[in-house]
């Protein structure tokens, strides 16, 4: 069997954790291969809205496998909170849960040096989410790290105690005054008292060795779906350095966070919004700052599902998906939100840019915050209202015509039209 994939091929907050929830039924296991909790993933259904942050999107399938892959970062505390909010709702977690050995821990202090970092940087700040989730890959790439099968060990808490001396001398080189930071309401102190006493659910749950763990399923027949978490855009390698996440949030990054050869990968399944958002900063070419951006993101909702921060909004911007597209051998692309612009009389896609004096359809290396123009075609809007079609209904033509458009000039087809936040919202091609 092979390895199915879901990658946002934005800026993130596409919408994967409704597109996870409506596909599960057809897998076996779900598994996430990168990022924390900065990650987002909002799914709504019987008038219910549940955000995951760390826990993949299949948990609300009983039959499902959900595994937390190596390549993610955990907060014990933050996921301790996710399990109890869950199952105070009747969401059964624990028992399909697994958890990889070798997936690192947030420390508190890493979330210290994460604002300390941010902070110190003044105008030039990278929008981060204080969730530590820098810090923490420094720690993993400069072999510092403590990882989740550490926690067991006799003398965790003696590695825990010399990590956190190291990264309290790096707070205080910044001049950074922890000892009036909060850290999710709470002082330093507090919260490391609640991330101890969140170790104890930690253990509970079912540890593996995931990359055994995952080659025996698919070795057993068993369908596996990854998810990613973040978007294409924000890859450490690939996305507007250095407004970017820490992981790799493209195709590779599937086999180093799960252990699986790139052999494996079946279908691509990539997602992006009928429009753009971002959130903090970085280069964003087709972003409004007018009526139309407002009327995007108060219609979209578009609000950070993690920080609450508002969502910068613009048209859709193709040369960037068909960049994201080639990173990750997209077979199949799904639209969201196409009720957002149910009520624009015309829509913009850019198409190209303007850079250096010429017009270019790839994104170049200095691609600094201005310094790309959109090139625009117009495209006129349905201008009705899209949210009660269902699956086997016809798509207005002129929605119809959008998506054909899109996939002209991408070379790749829609196959899932997403007309609102419910999971019985989609309309598939």
């Amino acid at each position: 069997m092979s390895v199915d994939v879901l990658l946002g091929l934005q800026w993130g907050d596409e919408g994967k954790g409704k597109v996870v929830d409506v596909l599960t039924p057809a897998y076996d296991v779900v598994a996430r291969f990168q990022g924390g909790p900065n990650a987002g993933h909002t799914i709504e259904f019987g008038g219910k809205k549940f955000v995951l942050h760390t826990i993949p999107s299949g948990i609300f399938n009983p039959d499902c496998i959900n595994l937390i892959g190596n390549g993610v970062i955990i907060d014990p505390a933050i996921l301790q909170k996710e399990i109890v909010n869950l199952e105070s709702s009747g969401v059964t977690v624990t028992k399909h849960l697994y958890v990889s050995r070798k997936a690192h821990l947030i420390l508190p202090t890493h979330r210290l040096i994460d604002a300390a970092s941010e902070a110190s940087k003044g105008l030039q700040k990278i929008g981060s989410t204080l969730k530590g989730i820098g810090p923490t890959y420094t720690d993993k790439t400069a072999r510092n790290g403590i990882r989740v099968g550490d926690v067991s060990s006799p003398d965790f808490l003696d590695k825990y105690n010399t990590l956190k001396n190291r990264h309290l001398q790096i707070v205080s080189q910044y001049g950074f005054d922890y000892s009036t930071h909060l850290i999710d309401g709470s002082d330093f102190e507090s919260y490391e008292k609640k991330w101890f006493a969140s170790l104890e659910l930690l253990k509970r749950l079912n540890h593996v060795d995931s990359e055994y763990f995952i080659n025996e399923l698919l070795q057993q027949g068993k369908k596996v779906l990854a998810e990613g978490a973040q978007g294409s855009l924000l890859d450490v390698d690939f996305g507007s350095y250095p407004f970017v996440t820490s992981s790799n949030t493209t195709i590779a990054g599937v086999c180093s966070g799960l252990g699986i050869a790139p052999s494996k990968i079946g279908k691509v399944y990539g997602i992006f919004k009928a429009y753009c958002t971002r959130v903090g900063s970085g280069p964003f070419p087709t972003e409004l700052t007018d009526a139309d951006g407002e009327n995007m993101r108060k219609t979209g909702n578009e609000f950070g599902s993690t920080t609450g921060r508002p969502r910068r909004c613009g048209w859709i911007d193709l040369p960037a998906l068909q960049y994201a597209i080639m990173l990750n051998g997209v077979t199949d692309l799904i639209m969201m939100k196409a009720d957002v612009l149910d009520g624009f009389e015309n829509i913009k896609a850019a198409v190209a840019y303007h850079f250096g004096g010429k017009e270019i359809t790839y994104i170049p290396f200095d691609a600094e915050d201005g310094k790309l123009k959109p090139v625009y075609q117009e495209i006129k809007g349905w201008n009705c209202k899209v949210t009660e079609l269902k699956e086997k209904d016809a798509l207005p033509l002129d929605l119809e015509n959008y998506i054909r458009f899109i996939e002209r000039n991408t070379n790749t087809p829609v196959t899932i039209v997403s007309t609102g936040p419910d999971r019985t919202q989609i309309v598939y091609r």
